[in-house]
């Protein structure tokens, strides 16, 4: 009967359910939010709407204008019957089917959420028009046709999410939880595809006929059509379930909104200092499972004799020699440019950078631990924080809002060389940059950038009392036209300056800076 719109991002749909005399209508209403962060629907039993600041919209679909006085005195009422309500295969759609040929399609996709309207198969109105490439959809081009076969799963890999992509996080944590318990239950490292085959299948039916809970996951009130998260409500309606959702999502204030974005940010990076020690644990592994470069060496030393190498001849690309330490043969690749001593030699350089590697993963892990301590504290010290002041007054003394996460160094933040007891920062990538220099470096610092091209920013860190020495000078400028577009010139012009005379004004692009005054090195790129 009706659609207007009275907010940005929000529209009102009025229905009209005939009850008594030809003309009276019980109205039935429907308001959408089509924001980019939240999409939803509420069926509120009064809507007032606004008598200013307030426009009609999809008039084409409605079909008698509303205000024409004439019409409707002759009897005549505005709108469409609607002959049907659809959903569209594997496509997070909606649609309710009118008289004439006319669907109108709620599109709830992510941060692109719309209502188009269409006739036929083709789009006549749209309700956010700067989506433009949602002009060209065609109605029978929104289903998704997937096949969802076993024997496709098979062929995924088993792999759910490539033949169920509209299952959503919530449904997807829960399958996991419940592969996680099926594993536990089997004693089993990993349930088979036919065990995971009988879960899905379970879940679907449970999509079929939900119920519908109000929860919060990953902390947002949520609706889901599973149980996840934490439960605060359970229902059989669902327009009772979307309403009472609506309520708390829009409701939600500020301090609570910015909380849960902050929460969400450290379960994020929990999940990836998780990662990272278990990808060291299994690089250590490798390492303690296969011989070790220096093992290879002291083989190889141990067994010259038995490497045939005649005069002038090459080394052989591979060598089978009796393993001293596992007492089996080991299969030994040689340089073949080089002697069965070179190559030993070769295995030595190596076992001692090996060493280093090493100590280096067991550092990360240990970092990685730390942040790990640190994020769960921060989560139980947010958890008790009751005001917007004081959660924004604990989110900066403890930093947790930078690049880097809580109590980031620049070790983790930056690339590091270390040159004659100087220590040299450089930039990954321009917003790195812009961290580099201006939250990581101070005024003696000395600052370098490769001349006229996009590149790293480069640091070296001023020691109180001393001038930096020309050595030190030449390797960060090496270092700096390493990691610029010169990288392949056989000579690169760097510029150089005390960091106090970098300045980055508002309207600057991600790592562009005003340099005041510069001097200018020459240096071949060495990384």
């Amino acid at each position: 009967m009706e659609c207007f719109s009275q907010d940005r991002d929000e529209l009102v749909m009025v229905f009209a359910q005939a009850k008594g005399k030809a003309n009276y209508y019980r109205p039935f209403y429907l308001k959408t939010t089509l924001r980019p962060e939240f999409s939803g629907l509420l069926f509120p039993d009064v809507i007032q709407r606004a008598r200013t600041n307030s426009i009609d919209l999809f008039g084409q679909v409605i079909g008698v204008d509303p205000d024409d006085a004439e019409a409707i005195a002759e009897g005549e009422t505005a709108g469409r019957v609607v002959t049907g309500v659809r959903s569209f295969l594997n496509e997070r759609c909606l649609g309710i089917e009118l008289e004439d040929g006319f669907t109108l399609v709620f599109k709830f996709f992510g941060n692109r959420p719309n209502l188009v309207a269409f006739q036929g198969n083709d789009v006549v109105e749209s309700f956010n028009q700067k989506l433009v490439s949602d002009q060209n959809l065609k109605l029978d081009a929104i289903d998704r046709p997937i096949d969802q076969s076993y024997e496709a799963f098979e062929r995924a890999g088993f792999d759910h999410k490539k033949l169920f992509p509209t299952f959503g996080k919530e449904v997807n944590a829960y399958l996991t939880g419940q592969f996680a318990v099926t594993e536990k239950e089997e004693s089993s490292a990993e349930i088979e595809g036919p065990a995971k085959w009988a879960l899905i299948q379970s879940t679907l039916a449970l999509l079929e006929k939900p119920t519908y809970y109000l929860t919060t996951f990953d902390h947002h009130p949520t609706l889901s059509l599973v149980p996840v998260g934490e439960i605060r409500q359970t229902f059989d309606s669902p327009i009772e379930a979307l309403n009472r959702f609506y309520v708390n999502y829009a409701g939600l204030n500020f301090f609570e909104r910015e909380k849960g974005e902050v929460l969400r940010l450290l379960d994020k990076r929990l999940k990836r200092a998780e990662s990272q020690i278990e990808a060291n644990l299994q690089r250590l592994i490798g390492h303690e499972e296969g011989a070790s470069h220096e093992e290879i060496a002291n083989i190889l030393m141990a067994n010259l004799h038995a490497i045939e190498e005649q005069p002038g001849q090459r080394s052989p690309e591979r060598v089978e020699l009796y393993d001293f330490y596992r007492d089996q043969p080991i299969q030994i690749k040689l340089k073949t440019d080089l002697s069965p001593q070179r190559n030993a030699e070769g295995y030595y350089r190596k076992a001692k950078n090996e060493k280093i590697e090493l100590d280096y993963i067991q550092q990360q892990i240990e970092q990685r631990e730390r942040e790990l301590i640190d994020i769960q504290q921060h989560k139980l010290a947010i958890a008790e924080i009751a005001s917007l002041k004081a959660f924004r007054k604990y989110a900066k003394q403890h930093n947790i809002l930078a690049d880097g996460g809580p109590a980031a160094t620049p070790s983790e933040l930056f690339k590091i060389v270390n040159h004659e007891g100087y220590t040299i920062l450089i930039g990954k990538n321009a917003k790195n940059n812009d961290l580099l220099t201006q939250r990581y470096a101070f005024k003696e610092d000395l600052w370098l950038h490769a001349r006229d091209v996009s590149g790293s920013h480069v640091v070296v860190k001023y020691q109180a009392g001393k001038r930096f020495p020309k050595t030190v000078i030449e390797r960060a400028a090496e270092l700096a036209a390493w990691n610029s577009k010169r990288r392949t010139d056989s000579l690169c012009p760097v510029i150089m300056t005390p960091k106090k005379f970098v300045r980055k004004p508002k309207g600057l692009a991600e790592g562009q800076v005003v340099v005041e005054k510069e001097e200018v090195v020459m240096v071949v790129p060495r990384g």
